[in-house]
């Protein structure tokens, strides 16, 4: 399991107060456990807090708002990526805007992904 820092979670607690109208539809259908996945909302994992993380399948799940699009946050999502990805773990990334659209869709997605990735780390 990943373990956060002090801070980073003292900071995930806020944000699991505090999450954005995006992160708490799709949280409405990943709390469910969809396909019998087990998500955790605002996860701290080092310095960094996830939006959603599965353990089971070493699946990280960001919403990414307009702000992201913003300054240098894209190049610092993707070495936050990049950092993910070299232990293992699969990051998706989904646009609030897309969330906002059909959350049940985005969910559906990102379960499947989730079950798809579980079936081949099975094999």
């Amino acid at each position: 399991m990943l373990q956060g820092t002090k801070r980073a979670k003292a900071q995930a607690r806020k944000l699991r107060r505090e999450m954005s109208l995006p992160e708490v539809l799709l949280w409405q259908r990943l709390k469910s456990r969809p396909k019998g996945l087990k998500f955790r909302k605002q996860h701290d994992a080092g310095d960094y807090i996830l939006d959603f993380y599965c353990h089971e399948v070493r699946l990280i799940v960001e919403v990414d708002g307009i702000a992201h699009d913003m300054g240098d946050r894209s190049v610092r999502d993707e070495q936050r990526d990049a950092h993910f990805k070299a232990k293992g773990f699969e990051v998706i990334r989904i646009a609030a805007v897309d969330v906002l659209r059909d959350p049940d869709d985005a969910a559906e997605a990102i379960a499947a992904m989730g079950a798809d990735r579980r079936r081949r780390e099975a094999n």
